[in-house]
Parts: structure tokens; C-alpha cells; sequence
């Protein structure tokens, strides 16, 4: 999806990269309509980016969005590998609707996160530009899509799962499990969804911890 890579490259370049060299942190947090920084005044709110003394759409040249911003763009050099990285030549050209469903998904997964997990604290990381938390050595999270799954995802994944994989429903990925999500739903389905497939994967974690060592 030409939208998701688009706006992963947005999310490290643009707000990441920036808050990092800043403030010292990576952390992003999902919006119901984009993400933003967590210690910046920088945002992505619908296909414009946001920041303290302007806006601007998400089209045309990359160079062309960094002059007008005036950020320190690029990845967060030095903590992660990007495979997201914009180039200056790069030509934005966002599908709202595309970027809808995938603020849609990420923000309904931040919210089963904070519901299911009993200290959840969702995060946007902009490394898999995927909203996530860990609760007793397990993964829970909304990642936007990669070369896995193109498509958005829930998924659940315990962090021995290679060394102890388990079988049966719900495991259907080669770490853990995922879940496929209905684009065209609203947030509130979403929500809905996501919350019942995080609860069903920490019940199966539980069952198969309690049939290991039974």
C-alpha cells in the first residue's frame, strides 16, 4: 500500500527523527484522525503535517515539505534501521481514504490495548509504524501493515513463541497470532474487534502456559 509506506517514511522522518534528536524519545501516539509526537508539537492530522508555527499538505516534493517545516528530518539515527527513510525527491501523494482506515486501525488498536492490558500504555513506534504494548512477555498490538501482512493487523505475540510455538487457533503467524481487520468499519467496531481478539490470544497464552507446565 503506496499510503502506509508513505506515511511510515512521514512518521520517522517528519516527527520521530526530529522528537528523537530533540528530547531523547521515539515514542509517537496514535490520533483517531493521524499520530503526533509525544514531547513535540509536531502532528499528522488527516493527509497535512502540523507544527508549531504552521501546516501543510502531505503532497508534492519531500524537499518541498521540509522548507516550508523548517524540522531537522531523517530517521532517529542510531536506534533503529530504517527501511522507511524519505528521500528529498520522494513525491507524497496520500488516499485519504487509505490513510483514514489506517488511523481507524491503529486508534482502535491503542484503545483495546489500554482496555485489555490492566497498566497498558499504548505506542506508536515508528519503527513498523505499529501501536503496541507488552504485558507478561507477550506483544499486543495494531501494526499499519509491512511485507508480512500488507493490510492492517492485529496481532498477538508471546516473545518465546520461536523457541515454544504453540498450535491451534489462534496461532497463525510465525510469531504468534495475527488478525485480519475490516477496513471499512468504523473506530467503535474496530475497537470492538481488536479488544476481543487481544482478550482470546491472552487466554490462549495462559491456556498453553497452564498446559505446559501442568
Amino acid at each position: 500500500m503506496a499510503t502506509r509506506r508513505q506515511l511510515h517514511g512521514i512518521a520517522e522522518s517528519f516527527i520521530a527523527g526530529p522528537q528523537y534528536r530533540a528530547t531523547g524519545t521515539i515514542r509517537l501516539a496514535v490520533r483517531l484522525d493521524g499520530f503526533s509526537a509525544t514531547t513535540l508539537a509536531i502532528a499528522v492530522h488527516g493527509t497535512t503535517l502540523v507544527w508549531p508555527d504552521g501546516s501543510a499538505a502531505l503532497a508534492g516534493p519531500v524537499s518541498g515539505l521540509v522548507t516550508a517545516s523548517g524540522l531537522d528530518i531523517g530517521p532517529p539515527a542510531g536506534v533503529y534501521d530504517s527501511v522507511a527513510a524519505l528521500d528529498p525527491g520522494t513525491v507524497l501523494d496520500l488516499d485519504a481514504d487509505a490513510a483514514d482506515a489506517i488511523y481507524r486501525c491503529l486508534y482502535a488498536g491503542g484503545f483495546a490495548i489500554n482496555t485489555v492490558l490492566p497498566e497498558g500504555h499504548s505506542v506508536l513506534w515508528p519503527e513498523h509504524l505499529d501501536v503496541a504494548a507488552s504485558a507478561g512477555e507477550v506483544n499486543y498490538g495494531v501494526s499499519a501493515g509491512d511485507d508480512f501482512h500488507e493490510l492492517p493487523y492485529a496481532y498477538v505475540g508471546p516473545w518465546d513463541f520461536a523457541t515454544a510455538p504453540r498450535t491451534g487457533p489462534p496461532w497463525n503467524a510465525p510469531f504468534g497470532a495475527v488478525h485480519d481487520l475490516d477496513l471499512d468499519a468504523d473506530v467503535d467496531t474496530l475497537a470492538t474487534d481488536v479488544t476481543d481478539f487481544f482478550r482470546r490470544g491472552m487466554e490462549a497464552v495462559h491456556g498453553g502456559v497452564a498446559e505446559r507446565h501442568g
